[in-house]
């Protein structure tokens, strides 16, 4: 009998997103050694689905665990099969600043590039 295996889950933080990260959850009161961001896709947006991303004090039973660059990232079972491959920035222009993601699975998308459809 063999154990099932969790499949691979590969993200990509940039160093300016690992930054913006860092200064958020410094900016945290009391959080404990086993806070991280929680990067998850939720059903909304025009384009079918859209990015969160919120802070966590723990994992949840099932959650794939990255550690980027003195982060960590939570992504539930869900979320993984549209996040694999997944590149997120942090971009600052005329237009503002803000979380960007890169999304290799994504069929589709809308203008403001905040929801995606797969």
């Amino acid at each position: 009998m063999s154990a099932v295996a969790t499949p691979e889950l590969e993200l990509v933080v940039t160093q300016p997103a690992v930054a913006e990260i860092k200064k958020f959850m410094e900016g945290e009161d009391d959080l404990p050694e086993t806070a991280g961001l929680r990067v998850r896709v939720v059903p909304g947006g025009c384009s079918g689905f859209q990015y969160s991303l919120n802070i966590e004090e723990e994992s949840r039973q099932g959650d794939h665990i990255i550690d980027r660059d003195g982060i960590r990232l939570f992504v539930d079972m869900f979320s993984a099969q549209y996040l694999n491959g997944i590149t997120i920035d942090y971009v600052t222009n005329m237009m503002g600043s803000g979380f960007t993601f890169e999304n290799p699975n994504a069929t589709g998308g809308c203008g403001c590039g905040s929801s995606f459809s797969a």
